[in-house]
Protein backbone atom coordinates (compact mmCIF):
# COMPACT_ATOMS: atom_id res chain seq x y z
CA UNK A 1 0.00 0.00 0.00
CA UNK A 2 1.21 3.29 -0.74
CA UNK A 3 1.06 5.93 1.95
CA UNK A 4 2.39 9.67 1.54
CA UNK A 5 2.72 11.98 4.85
CA UNK A 6 4.03 15.41 4.67
CA UNK A 7 5.42 17.36 7.87
CA UNK A 8 7.13 20.66 8.28
CA UNK A 9 4.61 22.84 8.07
CA UNK A 10 4.16 26.06 10.43
CA UNK A 11 3.96 29.39 10.62
CA UNK A 12 6.80 32.05 9.36
CA UNK A 13 7.21 35.17 8.33
CA UNK A 14 7.71 36.80 4.99
CA UNK A 15 11.27 36.27 3.79
CA UNK A 16 11.53 33.45 5.57
CA UNK A 17 12.36 29.54 5.22
CA UNK A 18 10.75 26.12 5.46
CA UNK A 19 11.25 23.01 4.56
CA UNK A 20 8.33 20.47 3.79
CA UNK A 21 8.86 16.63 4.01
CA UNK A 22 6.91 13.87 2.14
CA UNK A 23 7.74 10.49 3.76
CA UNK A 24 6.35 7.95 1.26
CA UNK A 25 6.25 3.99 1.92
CA UNK A 26 4.81 1.41 -0.44
CA UNK A 27 6.75 2.88 -4.08
CA UNK A 28 10.01 3.35 -5.35
CA UNK A 29 11.32 6.57 -6.44
CA UNK A 30 12.03 4.98 -9.92
CA UNK A 31 8.60 4.08 -10.97
CA UNK A 32 6.87 7.48 -9.65
CA UNK A 33 6.55 10.82 -10.24
CA UNK A 34 6.61 13.03 -6.69
CA UNK A 35 5.08 16.42 -6.71
CA UNK A 36 4.08 18.71 -4.57
CA UNK A 37 1.35 20.67 -4.95
CA UNK A 38 -0.72 23.49 -2.73
CA UNK A 39 -4.57 24.83 -2.04
CA UNK A 40 -5.66 28.05 -1.39
CA UNK A 41 -9.08 28.84 0.66
CA UNK A 42 -10.85 29.12 -2.58
CA UNK A 43 -8.60 28.57 -5.04
CA UNK A 44 -7.36 25.17 -7.47
CA UNK A 45 -5.40 23.23 -6.36
CA UNK A 46 -1.68 24.66 -7.84
CA UNK A 47 1.20 22.06 -9.03
CA UNK A 48 4.71 23.65 -8.02
CA UNK A 49 6.81 21.10 -8.38
CA UNK A 50 7.76 17.87 -8.67
CA UNK A 51 10.88 14.98 -8.99
CA UNK A 52 10.81 12.46 -11.54
CA UNK A 53 12.41 9.59 -10.49
CA UNK A 54 12.47 7.50 -13.91
CA UNK A 55 15.48 10.20 -15.34
CA UNK A 56 15.94 12.33 -12.11
CA UNK A 57 14.66 15.74 -13.40
CA UNK A 58 12.80 18.17 -11.29
CA UNK A 59 10.41 20.59 -12.06
CA UNK A 60 9.27 23.74 -10.78
CA UNK A 61 6.65 26.33 -11.70
CA UNK A 62 7.05 29.58 -12.39
CA UNK A 63 5.79 31.07 -8.99
CA UNK A 64 8.17 29.19 -7.15
CA UNK A 65 11.62 28.75 -9.31
CA UNK A 66 13.89 30.35 -7.56
CA UNK A 67 12.74 30.02 -4.15
CA UNK A 68 11.68 26.55 -3.65
CA UNK A 69 13.62 23.34 -4.44
CA UNK A 70 12.70 19.72 -4.18
CA UNK A 71 15.33 16.73 -3.56
CA UNK A 72 15.13 13.35 -2.51
CA UNK A 73 16.69 10.90 0.17
CA UNK A 74 16.46 7.67 -0.92
CA UNK A 75 17.56 6.13 1.95
CA UNK A 76 14.81 7.95 4.13
CA UNK A 77 12.20 7.48 1.05
CA UNK A 78 11.62 10.89 1.76
CA UNK A 79 11.16 13.68 -0.46
CA UNK A 80 11.42 17.52 0.21
CA UNK A 81 10.34 20.89 -0.81
CA UNK A 82 12.65 23.85 0.41
CA UNK A 83 11.29 26.63 0.84
CA UNK A 84 12.91 30.34 1.18
CA UNK A 85 12.32 33.79 0.18
CA UNK A 86 8.42 32.93 1.05
CA UNK A 87 5.78 35.34 0.57
CA UNK A 88 2.60 36.02 2.36
CA UNK A 89 0.84 34.54 -1.53
CA UNK A 90 2.81 31.28 -0.37
CA UNK A 91 0.15 30.37 2.17
CA UNK A 92 -1.55 27.56 1.16
CA UNK A 93 -1.75 23.89 2.48
CA UNK A 94 1.18 21.62 0.45
CA UNK A 95 0.04 18.24 -0.39
CA UNK A 96 2.76 15.89 -1.65
CA UNK A 97 1.44 12.97 -4.41
CA UNK A 98 2.79 10.28 -6.72
CA UNK A 99 2.14 9.30 -9.91
CA UNK A 100 2.60 6.70 -11.70
CA UNK A 101 6.16 6.26 -14.07
CA UNK A 102 6.35 9.76 -13.96
CA UNK A 103 5.50 13.53 -13.02
CA UNK A 104 2.27 14.59 -14.79
CA UNK A 105 1.03 17.99 -15.39
CA UNK A 106 -2.37 18.02 -13.41
CA UNK A 107 -3.21 17.12 -9.86
CA UNK A 108 -6.43 14.68 -10.75
CA UNK A 109 -3.23 12.40 -12.83
CA UNK A 110 -1.79 11.65 -9.61
CA UNK A 111 -2.46 8.46 -8.22
CA UNK A 112 -1.74 8.95 -4.23
CA UNK A 113 -2.11 11.52 -1.59
CA UNK A 114 -0.63 12.46 1.43
CA UNK A 115 -3.30 14.71 4.11
CA UNK A 116 -1.92 18.06 3.38
CA UNK A 117 0.34 20.37 5.91
CA UNK A 118 -0.50 24.23 6.64
CA UNK A 119 2.25 26.66 5.66
CA UNK A 120 1.21 30.02 6.59
CA UNK A 121 3.54 33.44 5.76
CA UNK A 122 3.22 36.49 7.41
CA UNK A 123 3.65 39.97 6.37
Amino acid sequence: EVQLVESGGGLVQAGGSLRLSCATSGLVFDDYGIGWFRQAPGEEREGISCFSGRDGRSYYADSVKGRFTISTDNVKNTVYLIMSSLKPEDTAVYYCAAAVRECRHYYYEYDYWGQGTQVTVSS
